[in-house]
């Protein structure tokens, strides 16, 4: 963005590559990733093993404290291993081709409404 830069986490189905839910914040912290969780795990669905990167907000205690309460198994991808967690790192591309590259955003509410689109 033009003025500091806005973090993105979407949480997806891999068996039908939905995304079920997603945040947009200033900060990537765990709070965020955290609300993102709360707002997939409402839809029902409820997986056997939630895959992510190693990133500090993925390996913080109160994230995996969260999985794991929800009988949820943690897995995390090699470091560099990008192909673990292919059908995401997909949906971002796609996400930069599309809603990113071509265009400049102001503001975090300005960026939501497109990513929504």
């Amino acid at each position: 963005m033009a003025t500091g830069h806005a973090y993105l986490i979407a949480i997806m189905d891999w068996q039908t590559r939905a995304v079920l839910s997603w945040e947009l914040s200033n900060t990537g912290d765990t709070e965020m990733c955290l609300r993102a969780l709360a707002k997939a795990l409402q839809s029902g669905r409820r997986p056997k093993i939630f895959n992510t990167d190693q990133g500090s907000q993925f390996t913080s205690k109160k994230w995996t404290e969260e999985i794991e309460s929800n009988g949820i198994r943690v897995s995390m991808d090699g470091k560099g291993r990008w192909m673990d967690n292919v059908f995401i790192e997909r949906l971002w591309r796609s996400l930069k081709v599309e809603k990113t590259r071509l265009w400049s955003y102001e503001s975090i509410p300005e960026l939501k409404e497109h990513i929504d689109e």
